[in-house]
């Protein structure tokens, strides 16, 4: 039986010894397994065994991302293996040594990282080394325990805190550019989204920031990219991307000014814009009164996916020509044919979430399908 050998570490602790190391992707996939939950099982067996399904979601957004020029898992996958497998051979000093597993199928027990493998099955990209912590002979109990520390006692990353790390980056990317379009209207004078924005790491006025810097992100990142992860691999790879054509172009309105390096005119735009909302709306737009939503999340999303209709009603083309920056006044004009007073942008008539944001839109955009589009 062939074996898999890897350089490792020999670490100590209350809860006894286990071993660090570095696995190719293609052999932890081969040799690990998801315990198979038995039905006349223990509790604990059933705690730890497959009833954690994976999220078929979150493994197809994992196998995407191992593609990326910059892919990268620092943190160990946990592996359990029974001590008729697993071997470790000491160098002089006991700490470290060569650590060597059985090269057969399922013969490691995932305690965590499952979904990290998944993803990483069918990989064929460069090389791609795991670092393992592994445990022979571990009990049964001491797995479970070992489970419940990482997944019950981790703090999960906020998305505005992902964002606001867009800071540090050198590349551009429809992360970095969205963010740093949040930052400029939430911090700018006279902007109408001034304030609005809860910006991590600076301290504003609390009482009138209602929209999240994720909210703001990702909803006008829907006006760029359809793909902003793809987008963001292919330009640290210093590759071209594809321009928005056709029935793209009426969608994704900042795409091309983005891929043009115009930034600042999906800043102008956006400026605009809200400057309009907020003129239109006196009232609504500013006000933070529990259940009023215009200025919130549910009304920031539907507006921004109110824009390219308004867009295309007011330009003679795409964005990209320089003479077609829709104005204050342009968008104004179409807002005041929409017969929705302040008094109505509330939780009772919009629910928060999905549900009131999509009503909010359709009662925002039928006034407006009564305007011919010019492109």
């Amino acid at each position: 039986m062939s074996v898999i050998s890897m350089p490792c570490i020999r670490v100590t602790q209350p809860i006894g010894e286990f071993f660090i190391g570095a696995i190719d992707a293609a052999d932890l996939v081969n040799i690990s397994f998801a315990d198979v939950r038995r039905p006349d099982g223990r509790d604990i067996e059933r705690y730890i065994g497959t009833e954690r399904d994976l999220s078929e979601g979150r493994v197809a957004e994992i196998r995407k991302y191992v593609t990326n020029v910059d892919a990268c898992f620092p943190t160990s996958v946990i592996l359990a293996v029974s001590p008729e497998h697993a071997a470790f051979l000491p160098k002089e000093n006991g700490n470290t040594g060569e650590l060597t597993i059985t090269k057969d199928r399922e013969i490691a027990k995932i305690i965590d990282g499952q979904h990290r493998i998944a993803g990483l099955e069918h990989y064929a990209g460069p090389r791609f080394q795991i670092n393992v912590t592994v445990f022979i002979d571990m009990e049964l109990e001491d797995q479970a325990m070992v489970f419940a520390t990482i997944n019950l006692k981790q703090t999960k990353v906020a998305k505005s805190l992902t964002y606001d790390l867009y800071d540090y980056a050198v590349a551009r990317s429809p992360q970095k550019t969205c963010h740093n379009i949040a930052k400029l209207l939430n911090f700018r004078d006279r902007s109408p989204l001034k304030g609005c924005i809860k910006i991590l790491g600076k301290a504003t006025n609390i009482a009138t920031e209602a929209i999240t810097q994720a909210a703001f992100v990702d909803r006008v990142m829907k006006l760029v990219t359809r793909d902003a992860m793809s987008d963001k691999d292919l330009l640290k790879r210093k590759k071209t991307l594809d321009r928005a054509k056709g029935v793209d172009q009426r969608r994704l309105i900042f795409r091309n000014l983005f891929i043009d390096d115009e930034d600042a005119r999906i800043a102008q735009v956006l400026w605009e814009y809200f400057s309009a909302v907020s003129t239109r709306w006196k009232v609504a737009w500013i006000d933070r009164t529990q259940g009023a939503i215009l200025g919130r999340t549910t009304g920031f999303a539907a507006l921004v996916r109110l824009l390219p209709e308004l867009v295309i009603r007011i330009t003679d083309g795409p964005l990209e020509k320089k003479s077609s920056s829709p104005s204050k006044g342009d968008f104004l004009y179409l807002l005041e044919q929409i017969p929705l007073q302040d008094h109505l942008f509330t939780a009772e008539t919009y629910l928060p979430g999905s549900t009131g944001e999509g009503q909010l839109l359709q009662d925002l955009l039928e006034p407006v399908r009564g305007t011919m589009p010019r492109w």
